[in-house]
Order: structure tokens, then sequence, then C-alpha cells
């Protein structure tokens, strides 16, 4: 375990963590400023995938990181959000696709239609087994070493691309333990065709859960509309409210990379961890629902 410290935060590190369901992998925890000095203060957790490119440029895997940490730590400071403990989940480059490929919703395809897409994807889907390895194995640690809200209202998750799949992906499969997920530029193109009716089906209370989806209009993100468009009209099939437990936001001239994501990382976190209502509907920097 590595721990590094300033003087308001403190960063720990679980080096190749152990699991029964995925690869080894590291997991860094950010604690928030005032947590050391607080000892009686509990705080929400938001899980975050492609751990190794939310905290600093050296461990980000095209050397430009999200800093939320940093982001988090201004907006607390402003009173904007809660404090909140994050913990970056890294991702094996080798094992990432599966890992946070969706499973469900392929089985809403014939058999023979889905044996043929999933040979194309390099072998069959792994998100059950590494959601299985947050929820039962990571996050009984990380509520028993860290101070954690740890019911439902209180844990939430975020990606970006595949992240923002497998994040969807853990509201709709574990909605007693998620409350909520950001999903960053979605990858939809990974479960084309299959994502709408498993939406339809496995949406979880709006009463209870919210969700954040955004996306770009250059690079890959261009070709994310469509797709969000299906979503965006699943959701409000659902009974979820824009504005209110649902945002789905397009950032013109944004792209598919960490430093447009950094710049818009802001919102997702208000929305999830916001002090209240009023600042999910007052998100700035210009960023529109569709």
């Amino acid at each position: 375990m590595l721990t590094t410290t300033d003087e308001t935060s403190r960063m720990i590190r679980l080096e190749n963590f152990p699991s029964r369901h995925v690869a080894p992998r590291h997991v860094d925890i950010w604690l928030p400023p005032g947590y050391e000095s607080e000892p009686d203060r509990r705080y929400p957790v938001l899980y975050m995938h492609d751990g190794q490119n939310c905290f600093v440029d050296e461990d980000a895997g095209f050397g430009v990181a999200w800093q939320v940490q940093n982001v988090l730590a201004q907006m607390i400071a402003a009173g904007q959000t809660q404090p909140a403990i994050i913990v970056g989940i890294w991702s094996i480059d080798q094992w990432r696709l599966v890992d946070y490929r969706p499973a469900r919703p392929f089985s809403y395809l014939s058999a023979g239609a889905r044996a043929r897409v999933l040979a194309g994807m390099g072998g069959p889907p792994r998100a059950d087994g590494y959601l299985a390895f947050i929820v039962d194995e990571l996050k009984p640690l990380i509520d028993a070493r860290c101070r954690t809200r740890p019911g439902r209202a209180h844990t939430f998750t975020m990606g970006s691309s595949m992240g923002g799949l497998i994040s969807l992906y853990a509201l709709c499969e574990y909605p007693d333990v998620f409350g909520g997920a950001a999903c960053v530029s979605t990858h939809w193109p990974a479960v084309e065709g299959v994502i709408t009716p498993y939406l339809r089906d496995r949406l979880p209370d709006p009463a209870t859960h919210r969700l954040y989806f955004d996306q770009g209009t250059v690079t890959i993100d261009n070709l994310y509309r469509p797709a969000q468009s299906l979503v965006d009209e699943a959701m409000v099939a659902a009974g979820y409210t824009a504005g209110m437990n649902w945002l789905s936001r397009v950032y013109p001239g944004a792209g598919h990379c960490e430093a447009d994501w950094h710049e818009r990382v802001h919102i997702p976190l208000r929305f999830l961890l916001g002090q209240d209502e009023a600042l999910v509907r007052d998100a700035p920097r210009g960023g529109r629902n569709h």
C-alpha cells in the first residue's frame, strides 16, 4: 500500500488488489480535505473506472488525467458539493473491453445472432464479474477501512467511454448498491442494437436513482448521438425528469479525451454530489440538453 498526503487531502493506493472475479489491479483512494481533522464525519463514495486516468498525469494512459481530485476539492471549498471519497479502479489493457462490456443486454438477441456478435468481440463480456469484484470484494473493504456512508443514496459510479457503459450497467444491475451514475462520452457502439430493450426492462426507480449522460461533437463522440437519443427516450419512458434525476448533455467542440472530460467533470460531480437540486439545473460552461 502506498500513501501520499498533502496539507488537506490524502491518497492511498492498494497495489494489485486481488479478486476472485477479475485480474488484480491497482485501486487508488482519495480522501477529501477535512477527512483527518473531522474523525466523526462519514462520506459518500464515488467509484470511478479507468482509475489510472482519474488523478495524476504520471499514471494516465495517454499522459493526461482528469485531475478529478483537484476539481472536487475546489468544489467542496466553494460549497458546491459535499465532501466525498473517490475510489479510482484501474483498468487492465488486456481485459478492459471485456471487463467493461455489459453481458445481459446481449440476451435480447437470438442465440445465433448472439453467437455471431460475441465471436467478433474477442471473447464474451465479463462485466458481471467486474461488478461482482466491486460490489462483493472492493466496496466491503472500502466501507471497512474508510468512514463511508455505505448506503445506496451515498454510493455513486462514473466513467468515460466504455467506463460510461459499465457505470450505467452497474446502476441497472445493482440498484440497491448504487444510487447514481455518470456516463461520460458513453461508447454506445459496444452495445449497438441491444441497449434499448435492456434499459426498458432494467432502468432503476427514478424516485431513488439519478443518471447523467453526455457527449461531445467531434472525433468518436460524433457517432454517439443516435444511440444517446434512443437512451434518452428510454429514460423518459421510465419516468425520469430532465434536470432533476436525469441529465443528458451535448458539448459542442468537445472530443473523446481526458483533457475534454476534465473540462466538464465538475458538472457530473455537481449532479451526483451537489448540495441542492438547483445546482443540477444551473450547471455552467454551456452544455445543453439533447
